[in-house]
């Protein structure tokens, strides 16, 4: 067997993100947003669990009987699911999540969404990507919205520090016409893929 060549390292956010409703709300607004629009049953691609893993334990209650694909690139707030998932093994019937680059997603080894959260969006993007071929934000942007059902959501945060970074982007995004633009909820723009 061949081991690939050696390459840069992967570029990392070694911090563990615990739930500050105050500094970062995009995850109590997304699921007050499901319960608001009475989505449940839903197939959603998070991006950034967190140390507190707040949508994928909320999406895994019965009232929303959700289930949660989430990636992070932080090494503690992985080890922190795996302890979640150690201690609650019936919460990985609904919620996985995995360590990872999203800027390395390859849709052969993803499922099918219906809704799926960019909250960071051009946060973590940095030249240390390019080194490892890695995808742009706009990248991302057009890979989920093909793995995202018809009629299904894509989410941005407009509280996120790299906003007016994404901004642009989002704004080329909706004009290719895959998406139509919903009204806002919160702090969350909301967009709908076209049949």
């Amino acid at each position: 067997m061949t081991t690939p060549a050696a390459a840069a390292p992967m570029n990392i956010w070694n911090v563990h993100w615990d739930l500050d409703v105050a500094q970062c709300p995009c995850d109590v607004h997304f699921v007050e947003w499901l319960e608001a629009e009475g989505l449940s049953g839903k197939r959603v691609f998070h991006f950034g669990t967190g140390g507190h893993h707040y949508v994928g334990l909320r999406c895994a209650e019965p009232a929303l009987a959700c289930t949660v694909l989430g990636i992070t690139a932080s090494p503690p707030e992985y080890e922190s699911f795996v302890t979640l998932a150690t201690a609650n093994p019936a919460l990985t019937k609904s919620y996985s999540a995995y360590f990872g680059d999203i800027y390395t997603s390859n849709p052969r080894l993803l499922p099918r969404f219906d809704i799926v959260t960019l909250f960071h969006a051009c946060e973590f993007r940095t030249p240390a990507n390019d080194a490892y071929g890695a995808l742009t934000d706009r990248e991302v942007m057009d890979l989920f919205t093909a793995q995202t059902d018809a009629g299904g959501y894509l989410l941005f945060y407009t509280g996120s520090f790299a906003y007016a970074s994404a901004e642009p982007l989002i704004a080329d995004w909706a004009a290719a016409g895959l998406v139509e633009e919903l009204a806002p909820f919160r702090t969350l723009r909301i967009f709908r893929k076209r049949g």
